[in-house]
């Protein structure tokens, strides 16, 4: 089995340490989005410039993400028709994305945290999976759960579209997806018990096309958190 499997998770470097220098709005603990044309006309490739935090905002921060897709979609963006929005530049994000091979795919994605996760969240993240209350149970059972899906597609996190709904709800998903009964018990099946998909397979890469959409529909619904609103002339 390839070596990129076992490395998707933890993502550890000092892209922890640009994302604590991402810009807050005046007045609040929410994070803004640089000026559009400062972020579309940045091609320095730097970590602190205007695109580097506009993405990490949007798609969180990560080694590949500095690394990888910000001089490629710089490049993109160079030889394209000009993001007159912050929604175009996430649909460029996300066409660039789409050309990647499956491992560096599967590490973009590891970069957002697991459902379930309380610690170590960005702010739009903790917003996103903490809107409301969760009971210990749930947790516990989304713990499993994520271990569960990990073993049955190695290399991938799983990865949803929240989008209001609670943990319990999000658990239920997983579930389905996994082909498990609904359930609040934190140890069943037994790991041992979930036979994995080959990496490549088609059901694996359904599964990782799949993340990587909603990776997308959750760098939309920043830009209505952010207050960006999907016009021709949003920025």
């Amino acid at each position: 089995m390839r070596s990129w499997i076992h490395a998707v998770k933890p993502l550890d470097g000092n892209f922890k340490d640009v994302a604590a220098q991402l810009p807050t709005s005046m007045g609040t603990h929410t994070p803004a989005l640089p000026p559009l044309l400062e972020a579309v006309s940045d091609t320095s490739g730097k970590q602190d410039g205007p695109l580097a935090r506009a993405l990490a905002l949007l798609f969180e921060p990560s080694p590949i993400l500095y690394t990888t897709l910000v001089p490629a979609l710089a490049a993109h963006i160079e030889h394209s028709p000009p993001a007159l929005s912050y929604h175009a530049l996430v649909d460029a994000a996300l066409t660039v994305l789409r050309t990647w091979p499956d491992d560096q795919r599967a590490h973009f994605i590891a970069a957002h945290p697991r459902i379930g996760e309380v610690n170590g969240l960005s702010h739009l993240s903790a917003q996103e999976q903490m809107a409301k209350a969760t009971p210990p149970a749930v947790l516990a059972r989304l713990g499993h759960l994520n271990a569960c899906y990990e073993r049955k597609y190695p290399g991938l996190v799983y990865i949803t579209f929240v989008n209001g709904r609670t943990r319990a709800e999000i658990k239920d998903e997983m579930e389905d997806v996994l082909g498990f009964e609904h359930s609040l018990l934190a140890d069943e099946p037994p790991l041992t018990s979930v036979e994995s998909v080959d990496a490549g397979a088609v059901q694996w890469k359904q599964e990782l096309e799949r993340a990587v959409e909603d990776v997308g529909k959750i760098a939309k619904s920043r830009l209505k958190t952010l207050g960006v609103e999907p016009t021709a002339h949003s920025s």
